[in-house]
């Protein structure tokens, strides 16, 4: 979503965790930036939890950024990096006392969550270099302290995830009908678990989708788009399109990546590109 590119070098990867936290945690990522002027990065995030330790411009810092309804906007300074990890939707609610609504569009410390042994995760995280490295100490951090999920967050995980992709649900109510319950209680789920509303989710997903095909090489109008997506007609979509991503559908810029192309292990740049965001699986 970031208009332009960076002057100076970018590398974004992702990587899959272990199946032992597969139930819980989506994926493993890095950013490391070293710039000759200041670029600011933009994203539309996702309704999920990240845990993220930053040095550079803004750091050292190790913090729980909950689910955030605005984009995401930062300036990339000088020389940088975060690593960090992402939750699945609704499984951060383990670690949570009281609804998830409290974190949305917060970001707390570390040791607000985790105590003081965040505290040492954090600390074990700065002496260590290495993306490979990093991911084993919060593997192991993380392995300890995961509590067997609840029968109901494991089905609110899945719904939203399944939210994402399955282009049938497009109202509250439909989502209700495939989760077989009231509107009520899908809304009181979403409080308690996601920390944001089922409404929110639909719009977010929809958008991430809108994005990614303007920015295909050959975009649809934006009234069959709009159409596609559930909206009443082409003024509704453009006018929360502009509202979330801060620009017009037309004026979207088609090249412009929500981040740099993540790239696996030993491939070529030319070829992650043409791969584009896919994490990469760890062996187990």
């Amino acid at each position: 979503m970031s208009a332009g590119a960076p002057d100076g070098t970018t590398t974004h990867e992702r990587v899959l965790p272990s199946v032992a936290l597969s139930p819980y945690v989506a994926h493993f990522w890095r950013v490391e930036w070293a710039l000759r002027s200041p670029f600011t990065a933009e994203t539309l995030p996702h309704p999920s939890v990240h845990v993220v330790f930053e040095e550079g411009n803004y750091g050292p810092r190790a913090e729980v950024a909950g689910v955030s309804r605005a984009r995401f906007t930062r300036t990339l300074v000088g020389d940088g990096g975060v690593f960090a990890v992402k939750f699945r939707p609704a499984v951060f609610s383990v670690f949570v006392d009281g609804p998830m609504s409290r974190l949305t569009d917060r970001v707390v410390s570390i040791e607000e969550t985790f105590g003081r042994e965040g505290r040492g995760w954090a600390r074990a995280i700065a002496r260590e270099r290495s993306f490979e490295g990093r991911m084993a100490i919060s593997e192991a951090f993380l392995a300890g302290r995961l509590p067997c999920l609840e029968a109901e967050v494991a089905r609110v995980r899945d719904l939203v995830e399944r939210m994402a992709v399955d282009r049938a649900l497009l109202r509250v109510e439909d989502v209700a009908r495939a989760a077989r319950v009231d509107v009520r209680t899908l809304q009181r789920w979403f409080r308690l678990y996601v920390g944001v509303t089922p409404k929110w989710v639909l719009q977010r997903y929809r958008l991430h989708e809108a994005a990614e095909q303007l920015k295909a090489a050959s975009p649809p109008s934006l009234a069959v788009l709009a159409d596609t997506l559930g909206y009443a007609d082409q003024t509704h979509f453009a006018r929360d399109f502009k509202r979330v991503v801060g620009r017009t559908p037309g004026a979207f810029l088609p090249s412009a990546p929500l981040l740099p192309r993540a790239r696996s292990r030993g491939t070529p740049p030319s070829a992650s590109a043409s791969r584009g965001e896919s994490a990469r699986r760890r062996r187990t």
